[in-house]
């Protein structure tokens, strides 16, 4: 069960907290996805505070199920609003909060081992940390844990512990140990007047039942997100470890500090980042290749040895291996870019088929076309694609040639290895061989410039 139910009132935000993004992915997916390795039988999503908005944001994903915790009235009384969801489920309940974005997967599965092997009602996550200030205390006997004391109800003593609890728990479902028997005797005599779910502890120990901790070493793994300030910290903490992760497996991060890198990318050894490079989203890069400053890409799939030059914008593309693109280039929505094709400063390429070493290299628009292999196109050139109601494709075949300031009117098609003077506007298709040009004889009015001088006098 994840909770997620919360408004976010520090976040001062119309959205939704959990839907912020770390690193570029909203926070509950981090949480939704460590979850899942975990192969539980059954996922309960809390929502509450704009329930809908998140409801829709996470419905395309199979196998969740929400519940509405209206009013909040705490950790305790979200649990209680799930019971008729959970009524039929048995073995051990794992509690995530939606804002707790870096719990891995590993300590996940220590905590059920534990809670299992140890037989315990509850198992509670803790961490020991420098600065424990608006967490709950774990409260010990011995080595025993013996309660949980919220940050704003405890004692100066108390606000010396330094071991905390990080809000993520294991509880039982079956016997006498049933979490929702033990509910009912929660209380909301506290600062907050709520429900507080780490009440528990102490209701479990005093009836005699078991009640476990495991201590994670790496504390950053319970960091919480409650403000802008943390979400950009905790981003950080995403990026810097997959940067890491990236340059031991063999690739060149020039600046690591300016160098944002989703964590579903892929890069293959011997690649070089330079600084200001944003990859993101699903996006694939091969061995050998060059990226340069100011560069974003986002879900695309670059080849082998593909040099991106600066200030490229590349988004929903599959560009092969030794391709060069940029300075300022914009490629996107399904384009396909075949081996050693260069496209130039200044040019935009959009749902557009490239054949091999075709080359478009300055000052270009290319819409809805296919372009075949050994194509040169001239500065300039424009696949007038948009007739104000339709969109209709450009054919250039194998070995044409497209003169600068062309404009071609689609739907029309260059044949192979045709030539299209410049300045030419394209309507009618060109047939292979042919040159194609459309403008008039050049004329030159003698003593035009001074005779409009004196018509200015």
């Amino acid at each position: 069960m994840i909770l997620a139910a919360g408004k976010g009132t520090r976040m001062k935000s119309s959205l939704p907290k959990v839907l912020h993004r770390v690193a570029g992915i909203p926070m509950i997916d981090y949480v939704l996805d460590a979850a899942a390795q975990l192969q539980p039988q059954s996922t309960t999503l809390v929502i509450g505070h704009k329930a809908e908005e998140v409801r829709t944001a996470l419905g395309e994903q199979k196998g969740l199920t929400f519940v509405v915790q209206e009013p909040q009235s705490g950790t305790a009384h979200a649990l209680r609003t799930a019971e008729p969801a959970l009524a039929k489920a048995t073995g051990t309940l794992v509690l995530l909060s939606g804002d707790v974005p870096l719990l891995t997967a590993a300590s996940l599965g220590t905590l059920v081992d534990r809670h299992k092997s140890t037989r315990a009602a509850a198992t509670v996550v803790t961490s020991v940390v420098d600065n424990p200030a608006g967490y709950g205390r774990i409260v010990r006997s011995g080595e025993r844990i013996a309660r949980i004391v919220e940050d704003k109800d405890a004692s100066p003593a108390e606000r010396e512990i330094r071991e905390i609890n990080a809000g993520i728990y294991a509880f039982t479902l079956d016997g006498s140990d049933n979490v929702f028997r033990a509910l009912g005797q929660v209380a909301d005599d506290n600062a907050q007047h709520e429900f507080y779910l780490p009440d528990l502890v102490a209701i479990f120990r005093a009836r005699g039942s078991t009640v476990e901790t495991v201590r994670l070493q790496r504390s950053q793994e319970i960091l919480g997100i409650n403000s802008r300030a943390e979400l950009a910290a905790v981003s950080r903490i995403v990026r810097d470890t997959k940067n890491q992760e990236l340059m031991a497996a063999g690739v060149t991060i020039e600046d690591p500090a300016t160098t944002y890198i989703g964590r579903d990318v892929t890069i293959g050894v011997d690649t070089i980042i330079h600084p200001c490079v944003h990859l993101e989203g699903s996006t694939t890069i091969g061995e050998g290749c060059e990226i340069h400053s100011g560069t974003r890409i986002v879900n695309a799939q670059i080849g082998n040895r593909v040099v991106i030059l600066n200030n490229c914008v590349i988004t929903e593309v599959t560009v092969s291996d030794a391709a060069q693109i940029g300075p300022f280039s914009h490629v996107h929505k399904g384009t396909r870019i075949g081996p050693q094709v260069k496209i130039g400063n200044f040019v935009e390429v959009k749902n557009t088929q490239i054949g091999a070493r075709t080359k478009s290299s300055h000052l270009t628009y290319l819409g809805d076309s296919f372009i075949g292999e050994g194509v040169n196109i001239g500065a300039g050139t424009i696949t007038c694609n948009y007739d104000g109601e339709k969109k209709h494709p450009t054919t250039i075949e194998d070995g044409a040639f497209i003169g600068s300031d062309t404009q071609l009117i689609a739907p029309v098609t260059v044949g192979k290895n045709a030539y299209v003077g410049t300045g030419t506007t394209v309507r009618e298709n060109v047939p292979s061989g042919a040159l194609a040009v459309s403008a008039g004889k050049q004329r030159n009015i003698e003593g035009w410039v001074e005779k409009k001088k004196k018509t200015r006098n």
